[in-house]
């Protein structure tokens, strides 16, 4: 989902996690707030490099990492090992085209039912920090050209 944020908010964001807003986590968390297609961190690294061109894949990978640790972005892992970040870190699903490859978000308002319902299932002692859901189709688009 493409967050409308200000410049100002998205660093604001990016200081509230304790992070130093430099240029390129600026321009690398405003690409992934403005994106609706859950990037790979060499997604991110080519739609930047020519505004920035002194960016290094290895500033793009350590920056994705960082905001993740601190709760900033979330990870996605839909398949083959393919890690894509998304910037909405508000409980929802993702839903993989099977036809264009593409990734959208699905609102969904049940998540703290899902998390009780399998907190109660885990085996003493096991603590629950993430639940990831994926569900894969065809997306409208595909449908319509199938059509």
């Amino acid at each position: 989902m493409q967050m409308n944020l200000t410049e100002r908010e998205m660093t604001n964001r990016i200081v509230a996690c304790g992070i130093r807003p430099s240029l390129q986590r600026i321009h690398i968390y405003r690409y992934l707030c403005n994106s609706t297609e859950h990037p790979t961190a060499e997604t991110v690294y080519s739609a930047l490099i020519s505004e920035i061109p002194t960016l290094s894949r290895t500033t793009v990978y350590n920056t994705l990492k960082l905001f993740h640790k601190h709760n900033l972005v979330e990870t996605i892992t839909i398949e083959n090992e393919e890690l894509r970040y998304d910037a909405d870190v508000d409980d929802h699903l993702h839903f993989k085209c099977n036809c264009c490859g593409a990734v959208s978000d699905i609102p969904y308002d049940g998540t703290a039912q899902v998390y009780k319902k399998f907190t109660q299932k885990l085996p003493s002692g096991f603590s629950l920090t993430k639940i990831q859901t994926c569900i894969w189709g065809t997306c409208s688009n595909c449908v319509s050209k199938e059509a």
